[in-house]
């Protein structure tokens, strides 16, 4: 079972700390955050403990919606400086939620130039990366993309779930990890956290287990996030990304759909990096695959409200993604088409 702990790593802190949602402010606290402006939505607000909402500045709901949107009506309150003195900067903005909000709280951060905080309420990788979308109509006033600089990873609340919402959240995390490595950019550091995530995230999921570790499940979370923030974005990843933003699949579905047929295809392409993904998920290089999908338990995408006259414009726009160029051997549309048509 995995202990709490304090992760200090390159101006970057994860406080891994059961009942850390419940003890956020005394976190903030703890870490030099006063004044914040807190980005939230009314389910993860009922989580937070005694004072959080009460000690913001200010309280932002984020919308529903895709990042870009939903981050463009709050840059006029919070992308700003509170104080008009030299160097004055704008409040931290404490991010209690899932991938969604995070995101859209790096969004504004880009803009505003203030820090960011996580304190997540799924297994989404957003907490973990410097990797997000932008706020409509300000590409043009970006600073730089924005990490977090602390991370609240409360193994609790991220693993809060229902079943079925779970093992799609925790197919995103595990897509993670078993999509770095056999980038370019992967490294022993990124190798290593992601086959320790992925060997955590398969185990906390076996139906074996008669009680589910939510800290190894959590924790697998993180190291994967770690990962694929080090490593860069590969295949599975832009064919997911695509659908959710021109489709509207739902995102943790899109990747526990896409993450067994996109492994399939890669390992055979790559057959030396899946072989350690294979062990580190109890099984061989052939099983991999299924194995993913006895962990994921996806649902086809067509049965989840995606548009599918839409598929061919997404194909079109996969083929125009940077990362491809990333992937072992040519991948040619109707590779893409298969894939997803396997998913669908």
């Amino acid at each position: 079972m995995s202990e709490d702990f304090t992760w200090r790593d390159a101006g970057r802190t994860v406080v891994f700390r059961r009942g850390g949602v419940r003890q956020a402010l005394d976190v903030l606290r703890e870490h030099g955050v006063g004044e914040f402006e807190l980005l939230s939505t009314e389910r993860a607000l009922g989580e937070a403990g005694d004072g959080l909402r009460e000690t913001a500045h200010g309280v932002h709901l984020v919308a529903q919606g895709q990042v870009p949107a939903a981050a463009a009506p709050l840059l006029d309150a919070l992308a700003h400086p509170h104080d008009a003195g030299k160097g004055a900067r704008a409040r931290p903005l404490v991010a209690l939620g899932g991938g969604r909000v995070v995101d859209v709280a790096k969004a504004v951060g880009a803009v505003s130039g203030a820090d960011v905080v996580a304190i997540p309420t799924t297994l989404s990788g957003a907490p973990m990366t410097g990797i997000h979308r932008l706020a409509e109509g300000a590409e043009e006033k970006v600073r730089g993309m924005v990490r977090p600089s602390l991370v609240v990873a409360d193994p609790e609340a991220m693993t809060g779930q229902e079943e079925r919402e779970l093992r799609a959240s925790a197919m995103n995390a595990l897509a993670h990890g078993a999509d770095t490595l056999y980038l370019p950019g992967s490294n022993p550091v990124s190798e290593m956290t992601a086959l320790r995530g992925a060997a955590l995230i398969g185990s906390a999921l076996d139906e074996a287990r008669v009680e589910r570790d939510r800290g190894d499940l959590a924790l697998g979370a993180i190291l994967c996030g770690y990962a694929i923030d080090s490593a860069g974005l590969g295949l599975h990843h832009l064919i997911c990304q695509t659908l959710v933003r021109i489709c509207g699949t739902p995102h943790a579905e899109s990747n526990a759909a896409i993450l067994p047929k996109a492994v399939g295809f890669l390992s055979e392409r790559a057959p030396k990096a899946y072989e350690a993904l294979a062990v580190s998920l109890n099984t061989d290089l052939a099983g991999l695959p299924e194995r993913i999908e006895e962990l994921g338990q996806p649902r086809l995408l067509g049965s989840l409200g995606g548009d599918e006259s839409r598929l061919n414009e997404a194909l079109e726009a996969m083929l125009k993604r940077p990362e491809l160029k990333w992937v072992p051997g040519m991948v040619a549309r109707e590779d893409l088409a298969a894939l997803v048509r396997a998913a669908w």
